[in-house]
């Protein structure tokens, strides 16, 4: 019985540390830390989505090897990501990184990759409609062979 009551104390103590790590990035490896920030995505808002997305890709081009990539974001939750990218963003705009002189800000950027989005998204959208009509109407069409 004292041992049961142990077995049941340890899967639950292992439940609980495993739950815990849903919100944060497994950085054992590229393919672990690519799967867990496609799992982040899925749960967030559209707005932070992107604020998340922007700073992993702008880590991810700071730090070229991926021994130092998946050093810097293991164990982190999206928060944390947003503030080492912000980090990051700052650093490359002090120095005159390439291609950062057209923001005045970060919240500039993530403002006009959210907009790049919107348009993307409301563009496949229609897209999406007109493939699906033509399909609707391939569908009812109907062709008779009059002989």
């Amino acid at each position: 019985m004292k041992t049961l009551r142990t077995l049941l104390i340890i899967l639950f103590c292992t439940t609980l540390i495993a739950c815990n790590k849903g919100q944060q990035i497994n950085g054992h490896n590229m393919r672990t830390a690519l799967k867990s920030v496609k799992m982040l995505k899925e749960r967030m808002a559209q707005e932070p989505r992107i604020e998340f997305e922007v700073s992993f890709w702008t880590i991810r081009d700071a730090k070229k090897s991926d021994e130092e990539f998946l050093d810097a974001v293991d164990g982190k939750t999206p928060t944390e990501i947003i503030a080492l990218g912000q980090e990051i963003y700052q650093e490359r705009k002090n120095s005159g990184y390439p291609g950062y002189e057209k923001y005045t800000s970060w919240e500039d950027m993530i403002s006009k990759y959210s907009q790049e989005r919107s348009e993307q998204n409301a563009k496949q959208g229609t897209q999406d409609e007109s493939s699906r009509d033509t399909a609707k109407d391939k569908a009812n069409d109907i062709l008779y062979k009059l002989q």
